[in-house]
């Protein structure tokens, strides 16, 4: 069987959207085109790749099995492209960062100015999310890598977590929590206030799910915010109790705009980690921007 390698690619595509028109906008191909490619591709297998739906298409069981094979062959050529435009093409090209704000401004910034300074014509895509999606966004190859804050949990089979910076997480209140300041206090207690958590998905999340976990409390979630900075602006405010991170709020601690909750109990680690994906060449400028950070 001869089938164009083209209709391959628009199947690959068509699969990974579930839509038609999704995968007409990202191939620069109209939606009759693809639609034609797909008939004519099912033609030539003898069988339905899709099942019509009225939000999309659908694969069959046997499309499934079929995406399967195509996906490996398509990531091989795809790395097999890419790791020879890296050998030949030192002065060009373009890395997709996933990575959040904080992170940007807390860790990254340095690094991004070194990377830019030695590679000024690499185009820098940045895209910033809570960890749960920029982790969904690597696995479906649409960043390179992920700068995120992780815990010490399994992030699945297929994702390389490599920790870069310990951090040092911690409760954080204003003045008017002086109770909690004047002495050790038990995450026990602290489930008693109201507290100020990040979106669910996020890893600040995660790692607050892993406290309940660990010490069988269940905390009271007063406010919910998807930004992790705005937590210590609504813990400055009195709002309640906040969880940040001691290296991101040094200057808000040393002029006691927050004070730091002194526990009994030892938190969990956390990291700045890179997040890559397993078994796939990672593009030459995020392997340059790695070493930056690694240095």
């Amino acid at each position: 069987m001869n089938v164009d390698y083209e209709l391959y690619k628009i199947f690959y595509q068509v699969a990974n959207s579930g839509n038609i028109t999704h995968a007409s906008q990202k191939l620069n191909i109209s939606q009759p085109a693809i639609s034609k490619a797909i008939k004519n591709l099912e033609s030539q297998l003898g069988g339905e790749l899709f099942v019509r739906t009225q939000k999309g298409v659908v694969l069959t069981e046997e499309g499934r099995v079929f995406y399967n094979h195509i996906k490996s062959a398509i990531d091989n050529i795809t790395n097999a492209e890419n790791e020879f435009s890296n050998l030949i093409n030192l002065n060009t090209g373009s890395i997709r960062i996933g990575v959040s704000t904080t992170i940007t401004e807390k860790y990254l910034l340095p690094y991004l100015k070194k990377f830019h300074e030695l590679y000024p014509n690499i185009t820098i895509h940045m895209y910033t999310d809570i960890s749960n999606e920029l982790l969904d966004k690597l696995k479906k190859g649409d960043i390179d890598l992920a700068i995120v804050h992780v815990i010490d949990k399994d992030y699945g089979h297929d994702i390389e977590i490599n920790k870069i910076k310990k951090i040092h997480s911690c409760f954080v209140v204003n003045e008017s929590y002086q109770e909690l300041i004047d002495q050790p206090v038990s995450i026990k207690t602290l489930s008693d206030y109201p507290i100020i958590l990040q979106t669910n998905g996020s890893n600040s999340r995660d790692f607050i799910k892993k406290i309940e976990f660990d010490y069988g409390v269940a905390f009271n979630n007063n406010i919910e915010s998807s930004s992790y900075t705005l937590i210590s602006e609504f813990a400055k405010m009195g709002l309640g109790v906040g969880i940040s991170t001691k290296e991101y709020i040094k200057d808000d601690l040393k002029n006691k705009m927050l004070f730091e909750i002194q526990l009994q109990e030892k938190l969990p680690d956390r990291f700045i980690a890179i997040a890559t994906l397993k078994n796939q060449t990672t593009s030459f400028s995020a392997k340059k921007l790695i070493e930056i950070i690694k240095e």
